[in-house]
């Protein structure tokens, strides 16, 4: 899968995907922070599913109806337990997320938004 790591989201994270064989890149390897607009537009641009911990890009999908590629929020997931809820969130749902899903991983429970 392809995926875009936010910078809130951790390079650690990001160094964990490559690993497991997908094609990642980082928004910090676009320069100075684009702001979440132009992010999620770069990442459906480009076909890769955004990985972060910040909550609005929810309002940009489902508000102002944004395009794109499909959205994993983790916003209150500390980072000891990113990368195990990744796997996790990958191995279970990644038809969902192949699919442009939206999931949204907060207090232990997962919650997947199909497209609207």
């Amino acid at each position: 899968m392809k995926f875009l790591v936010d910078r809130c989201a951790g390079h650690r994270l990001s160094v964990w995907l490559r690993d497991q064989g997908h094609d990642v890149a980082e928004s910090r390897e676009l320069g100075h922070d684009p702001g979440d607009w132009e992010l999620l537009k770069h990442a459906a641009a480009a076909g890769r599913i955004l990985v972060t911990i910040d909550t609005d890009f929810g309002e940009l999908i489902y508000v102002r109806r944004a395009r794109h590629a499909g959205l994993v929020r983790l916003p209150d997931v500390p980072v000891k337990q990113r990368i195990a809820l990744m796997s996790q969130t990958i191995e279970r749902h990644r038809a969902a997320l192949e699919n442009q899903a939206v999931v949204t991983i907060r207090g232990g429970r997962v919650r997947i938004s199909r497209q609207p």
